[in-house]
């Protein structure tokens, strides 16, 4: 056993993912393997031989990564990237609870100690650019510092992040994102020169300015929301003073809608955090203010249709890194919908027909949106915060919530009718009118005007009639 798995156990941390060094082919031992354990095969990597065996249960994905071992395993761990990536020890001791002995050549305990990420040569980075992410990605998830050579070093080949696959990039930042330091790993990808080789069109985002209540740059702004995602959904009470207390009011307010911690325990999508989604939608929900400011007569900046325009932005950019269809729709709605909370809220407490109407919007990113709305807002009064504010943004948002999970008919009314019913019932032609019809139906529905096969219809022959008048 080698690599993440060892590392994760030396440290205390529960391992998910087994990494195996073994003296056979990978591809060859992995598909053999993939059908004795019900688990699906991956070719990873076919030039370096890199298999992984996916594994599913209730508790989500798992996953065996199976590498050759090249000659002497001291020489083989040598090759590796990092030197906590670079000890290994006979896989029958580990099962039986032992620790020892250990094969370490490179020093990676004595780093584990220190909490550095250390390269294991010049030319690292080079032997596979994707280890530059990685190595973010192991400073956010461990908690851990970049050694100052390997930062130097990974400033100098940030370029070559390019040439590795768009998938293997975001299964990378989607774990990033996914650690309860996503923001800490943006900006170290950020100061490496990481962060514009995977999403390019942040950096029109620097610099932007913004209205007077805005305390950062759209930029800043947009990492202070995945900084707020951070502290507002660690499973812990953070230990920051200033997170401290905005995290306990937030849970306290949630102790009464399970639902909501259960469904950021949940997968986006087969092996992808829903957490991490949310983040991702964090980092981009402004990406078009730079192409939609506007100043007016006064000298007021304006971002006009700033979340629509966003929606229409993040699609090719999350289907460029190969993100699956669910998830694409997912970030759009996010993005979309960012300032649906509050504005149906300005007058005071949203009306059921609004309410019908989020959640229609929405889909499966409702709760998302609503988090994000709280984080949106944190990052952009920073540290001029409201505590009266705060407690009312939280108020809406668990408002929304009770309303939601107090009546399940309000996200998704059962269908009266059909539209073959229609048809049959008001003489309508197969076409986009039936459609238009069921769906005043089903927002009358919603709004609880209408709760039966009749009222629907006879709400659906005065929309009809209604129709008529309108075209004279």
């Amino acid at each position: 056993m080698t690599g993440g798995c060892l590392r994760d156990a030396l440290l205390g941390r529960p391992a998910h993912d087994i990494d195996l060094s073994v003296a056979a082919d990978p591809l060859d031992l992995g598909r053999r393997l993939a059908d004795a354990l019900g688990g699906a095969f991956v070719a990873l990597h076919e030039e370096f031989s890199i298999a992984r065996i996916v594994l599913r249960d209730e508790n989500g994905s798992h996953s065996i990564d199976l590498l050759p071992v090249r000659g002497e395993m001291e020489v083989d761990l040598a090759e590796r990237d990092f030197s906590i990536n670079a000890m290994a020890m006979p896989l029958a001791p580990f099962v039986e609870g032992k620790r020892e002995p250990v094969i370490d050549p490179c020093g990676g305990r004595l780093d584990l100690e220190r909490r550095l990420v250390r390269a294991l040569s010049d030319a690292v980075f080079r032997r596979d650019p994707l280890r530059l992410l990685r190595a973010v990605r192991l400073c956010a998830e461990l908690d851990f510092s970049l050694e100052p050579e390997t930062a130097a070093l990974a400033r100098r080949d940030a370029s070559l992040l390019a040439q590795s696959a768009p998938e293997r990039q975001r299964e990378e930042l989607l774990r990033i994102l996914d650690s309860p330091r996503g923001a800490a790993g943006l900006r170290l990808a950020d100061e490496l020169g990481l962060l514009e080789q995977v999403l390019p069109e942040l950096t029109a985002m620097r610099g932007e300015k913004q209205p007077p209540e805005h305390y950062w740059d759209v930029f800043q702004h947009s990492l202070g929301t995945v900084v707020a995602l951070d502290a507002l959904l660690t499973p812990e009470k953070p230990a920051d003073r200033h997170w401290a207390p905005l995290w306990r009011h937030l849970w306290v307010e949630m102790k009464e809608l399970p639902e909501v911690e259960k469904h950021f325990g949940e997968e986006a999508s087969p092996g992808h955090g829903r957490v991490g989604v949310l983040k991702l939608g964090g980092v981009l929900h402004d990406i078009a203010k730079p192409d939609t400011r506007t100043t007016d007569d006064t000298g007021r900046m304006r971002f006009f249709g700033h979340a629509r325009e966003g929606a229409a932005k993040v699609g090719p950019i999350l289907r460029r890194l190969r993100f699956s269809g669910a998830e694409v729709r997912l970030v759009e709605a996010m993005v979309r919908e960012h300032l649906r909370p509050l504005q149906i809220a300005k007058d005071g407490p949203p009306s059921r027909r609004a309410l019908f109407r989020y959640f229609r919007d929405c889909g499966d990113a409702a709760i998302d949106v609503l988090f994000l709305s709280l984080a949106d807002h944190l990052a952009t009064v920073g540290p001029r915060l409201e505590w009266g504010d705060w407690r009312g943004h939280v108020a809406v948002i668990k408002h929304i919530l009770m309303q939601r999970f107090a009546d399940e008919t309000l996200a998704a009314p059962p269908r009266l009718l059909t539209g073959h019913d229609l048809m049959e019932a008001l003489g309508v032609s197969p076409g986009p009118l039936v459609g238009q019809l069921l769906a005043a139906v089903e927002e009358a529905q919603g709004a609880g005007e209408v709760r039966s096969r009749e009222e629907a219809l006879a709400l659906a022959r005065r929309e009809l009639e209604r129709r008529a008048r309108a075209r004279g």
